[in-house]
């Protein structure tokens, strides 16, 4: 039901339930296959995504065919925001990890409900706030840790992002090792080198599709040696 996956995003948690019935209607669902780009850097920005299934990595990429993760999202997260505020084109692409499924608002419902909406609006300032942070910090990491230090710092923070409490995080593991270099601006090769030696640590220990970190702070202390 789309109120209920409405409920569980971060960007309508403080909307009441009629406002979230005015908002579903104007909703469409729309699914997407593993690997499947769902928008495209530079096109133009005219609805709002939100996850209500599945996985979805935000790329920068490279006239050499590279590419730069910036984010990975999951249930409850958003994207495409930018785009529908300003009315520029999309900043980066979008791409499913495994098949996904997103709600999307019209740009134009978007913008109404913004202006009718408080709630909405302060919703909307917190997720870009949390946006910047995490940009913020892969920046930090890109300029002040080496390859080993990004590594731990980025499985810690992924791990933080799903259970901020937990010791002791498993995560779904959709990302091939190409991907988890594109994060932490690295090779493939040297990401497999490092990710064996936290793996021959017991640092993190990779199981079929999930990656278990045992010991979340360990992996923290690591990034900072």
């Amino acid at each position: 039901m789309i109120v209920t996956s409405l409920r569980d995003s971060c960007l309508f948690e403080r909307a009441g339930e009629d406002a979230l019935a005015a908002i579903a209607r104007h909703m469409r669902r729309r699914r997407f296959r593993r690997n499947e780009t769902i928008m495209h850097q530079g096109d133009p920005g005219d609805a709002l995504h939100i996850v209500s299934s599945g996985a979805v990595k935000i790329v920068l990429p490279s006239l050499e065919g590279e590419e730069a993760i910036i984010a990975t999202l999951r249930s409850g997260d958003f994207f495409g925001e930018l785009a529908l505020l300003d009315g520029a084109p999309r900043s980066a692409t979008a791409v499913a990890l495994e098949s996904t499924e997103t709600l999307t608002l019209p740009r134009e419902a978007f913008l109404d409900m913004l202006d009718r909406d408080k709630a909405l609006r302060e919703s909307l300032l917190a997720g870009l706030a949390r946006e910047l942070r995490r940009i913020t910090g892969h920046v930090e990491e890109l300029h002040f840790l080496d390859l080993a230090g990004r590594l731990a710092s980025r499985l810690a923070r992924l791990a933080r992002e799903a259970e901020p409490e937990a010791a002791a995080v498993r995560l779904d593991w959709p990302y091939t090792q190409s991907d988890l270099a594109s994060m932490i601006g690295g090779t493939r090769q040297s990401v497999n080198k490092l990710l064996s030696g936290l793996v021959e640590r017991g640092l993190v220990v990779i199981e079929k599709d999930t990656l278990l970190i045992p010991d979340v702070e360990a992996l923290e202390m690591e990034a900072d040696r």
